[in-house]
């Protein structure tokens, strides 16, 4: 038997499990604010675990300090129950390197459109 999850539902389910650990630690007060740091330091990965449509844009002119070659992708996604559009660096591996942009949005039909006006 197999059984499908949708990526954007098990970053949900990331998020509360992260809070429910974080209550036990350190208590109900401080788990929302210490998984809203985690969440901001390792943004552009739960972005990129989290999206649930692509598109490439094209390459990243990172100039001649950055090894290797980058791509830019547009990513359309839902994370914490927060849908959003963004533009993700990734590799030629297809692991996120960083995030150039980020937009929240109100519900998925904003996050579809602007998805499709990023370039």
């Amino acid at each position: 038997m197999v059984a499908y999850v949708n990526i954007s539902a098990a970053a949900d389910q990331v998020m509360e499990r992260l809070v429910a650990g974080l209550e036990i630690e350190f208590g109900r007060g401080a788990a929302s604010a210490l998984a809203a740091r985690f969440l901001g330091a390792e943004e552009s990965d739960f972005v990129w675990d989290a999206r649930v449509c692509e598109r490439w844009l094209g390459a990243w002119e990172h100039g001649e300090d950055a090894d290797g070659e980058f791509d830019r992708v547009a990513v359309v996604g839902r994370l914490d129950g927060r849908w959003f559009a963004a533009v993700s660096i990734v590799d030629g591996e297809g692991q996120a390197q960083g995030l150039v942009a980020r937009r929240d949005c109100v519900n998925e039909g904003e996050a579809r459109a602007a998805y499709a006006s990023l370039r």
